[in-house]
Order: C-alpha cells, then structure tokens, then sequence
C-alpha cells in the first residue's frame, strides 16, 4: 500500500516535471525537493478539492463531453501554484495546456506501471 502510494506521488512528480520541461508557461523553482513538494500539493489539492469541483461541474462535462475536465484539472494546477511559491504557470491557456499534458503523462506512467508491478491482491 506504502509503495503504491509513492509510486503514485513519483509519477505526479514525473508528470509535472515533464510539464516543466516540455512547456514554457510550467516553471517549477528549485530542485528536485521542490518539485516533490509540488507534486505532493497538487495531490493533496486534486484529492481534497477536486471531487467537489468535479461534482458541481458534472453538467458542463457531460454537455462538453468531458473537455471541461481539461478546466477542472487546470483549476487545480492553478490553485496548487497560488499555494507553493516553487511553482508559476502561465495564464488561462498555459494552466490547460499544462493540465492537459500532466494528465496524459499520469495515464501513460500509470498504465505502464500497473503492468509492470504485481498487484498487492
């Protein structure tokens, strides 16, 4: 459980320095523990805020068929800046684009490394 759990926290940490290097509205200040503490308040702020914002914005991503997610997550990431001097997004279309790229490094490192580690069941 431990070790899901960080390994969890290392592909968002992945994810959103692959972000800062692919995108040039994503900086994140400092080294490698900055860019852990980043990754451990956006999850921290994707799991505690992001089911509520999720919820009362059902209606939007069912009439947009789920492409306001896109502005859910980048909400999110913008928050997780305004919260942590170590990281500056850009303005509106820079914190989608990054939320966007985020997201797809997560299911990509996530589906990857489900297959390549034992399930603990």
């Amino acid at each position: 459980m431990v070790v899901r759990l960080l390994i969890a926290w290392a592909v968002v940490a992945a994810a959103i320095g692959l972000a800062a290097a692919l995108l040039d509205s994503v900086t994140v200040h400092g080294g490698l523990v900055s860019l852990l503490w980043v990754s451990l308040v956006f999850a921290l702020v994707h799991a505690l805020i992001g089911p509520f914002l999720k919820l009362i914005s059902a209606p939007l991503t069912v009439i947009t068929l789920g492409l306001f997610s896109l502005v859910v997550n980048g909400i999110l990431l913008a928050i997780t800046a305004g919260l942590t001097n170590a990281l500056d997004v850009g303005g509106f279309l820079g914190v989608i684009v990054a939320a966007f790229v985020i997201s797809v490094i997560e299911a990509v490192l996530g589906f990857v490394l489900d297959k390549l580690l034992p399930s603990a069941s």
